[in-house]
This record gives C-alpha cells, structure tokens and sequence, in this order.
C-alpha cells in the first residue's frame, strides 16, 4: 500500500457580517430628561422611505409614469407599483412600523403582500390575533 496523499482546496472567499438592527432614539417629551430607543427594522423603514422618495417623485412629475420612473431607476416595474402601494397605508401604521411597534408578523413580505385600501380595513388586517 502506498501512504495516503494531501491535497489542499483553497476556495476565495469574503465573509461579511449582516448589517445589525439600527437604534432610533427619539425624545419622550420636551421637558423630560430621558429617551427611549426603539428597534424599527431597517428592511420595513428603507423600503417606506423608497416608496414615498417615489411617490414624491411622481407627484412632482419627475416621471410622466411608473415605467419611466422604473427605467431610469433601474427597477422592476411591478416591484415599484408594490413599494408604490405602501404610501396608501394608515398614518397611523406607518408611524408603528417607523417606532418599531408594529406586531411581529408585520414584515416586509408581509406587507408586500395585497392589503385593505380602506384604513379600517389596514387596522383590522394588522392587529395582532
């Protein structure tokens, strides 16, 4: 029998980190000494910043329309009319999702998904069971 043989792989590789939970601090109130933090998730908040970013660009006829404005953003025309459609949630949603209060099903596939036009409706559908 012959002696048993070596051999070495070398695979290149970069190993990054995900990027972690951000930290808004917001104040309680004006004459209190103390802040709260809140955990919002970054996906949720990035993805209502486009959607509005794109819906203030419409509004201020940047873009004639939505496939202009997804051509020259380089985006899929259909996953800007989903991200379009977060800017027609309740105020009052968006502000939950903003402070990191929203119930924890409420993720962004989630809320990719068709939802309620009506307000009511968006409560209804986002209240915890």
């Amino acid at each position: 029998m012959t002696a048993a043989t070596r051999i070495t792989v070398r695979v290149p590789l970069s190993i990054r980190r995900p990027p972690g939970w951000k930290t808004v601090v917001t104040p309680i109130c004006d004459d209190c000494n103390g802040a709260i933090t809140t955990r919002a998730e970054p996906a949720l908040m990035k993805a209502l910043a486009r959607a509005f970013r794109y819906q203030r660009l419409l509004d201020e006829g940047r873009y004639a329309s939505i496939t202009e404005m997804a051509e020259a953003e380089k985006v899929e025309r259909g996953y800007l009319g989903t991200l379009l459609r977060l800017t027609l949630l309740a105020p009052d949603i968006v502000e939950s999702i903003m402070d990191g209060r929203q119930p924890k099903r409420v993720d962004l596939p989630w809320l990719l998904d068709p939802f309620p036009l009506g307000w009511a409706g968006q409560r209804h559908a986002i209240a915890p069971r």
